[in-house]
């Protein structure tokens, strides 16, 4: 089993067992994003408390198979499970607070978008967009950027295909780790 079927399975294993195969399936046949909305619906029915870290991973795995604009809103209303945060998302589905002017040459054009914040040094990872001529914010991110730990500039930037490795950055390159 690769790293991403591993992970998939271990945050399907979160809801009880028939229900946890049905998200396991939806891996296995290729129906990514019916399993992450069966996920989150089961985790929000059950009133199953997730760890801060998973609801980032899940919300990542969202953003991977373009369903995470759909999804936020219940995976934001997921219980806690009360352990240790050291990620929290911060965004709710709804409009986030915007960041531009960034020095970065490649960003210059582009709206960031706080997305998940490490709690224990402060950097966001966010997502950059394009605004598009009908006023709003591109569909799909052409970067994801690690901020500084000051959110004045970007540590890291990341191409568009990359998000897992932006968020591994945010949860392993912590210097409070």
């Amino acid at each position: 089993m690769d790293e991403d079927t591993t992970r998939w399975y271990r945050l399907a294993e979160l809801l009880p067992a028939p229900a946890a195969q049905d998200v396991k399936d939806c891996w296995d046949i290729g129906e990514q994003e019916s399993g992450l909305g069966m996920l989150v619906e089961g985790l929000l029915a059950r009133q199953i408390p997730v760890a801060a870290v998973d609801r980032a991973r899940i919300s990542v795995l969202a953003e991977q198979w373009g369903v995470r604009e759909q999804l936020a809103p219940g995976l934001v209303r997921c219980l806690g499970d009360g352990g240790p945060a050291p990620l929290q998302l911060l965004d709710d589905g709804d409009e986030a607070e915007v960041v531009t002017g960034w020095p970065e040459p490649e960003l210059a054009k582009l709206v960031l978008v706080p997305w998940i914040g490490c709690t224990r040094c402060g950097r966001i990872l966010l997502r950059a967009h394009a605004w598009e001529p009908w006023d709003d914010l591109s569909f799909l991110a052409e970067h994801y950027v690690v901020s500084t730990p000051d959110r004045a500039s970007a540590q890291r930037i990341f191409p568009f295909d990359s998000v897992s490795e932006a968020f591994a950055e945010l949860l392993h390159g912590c210097p409070e780790a």
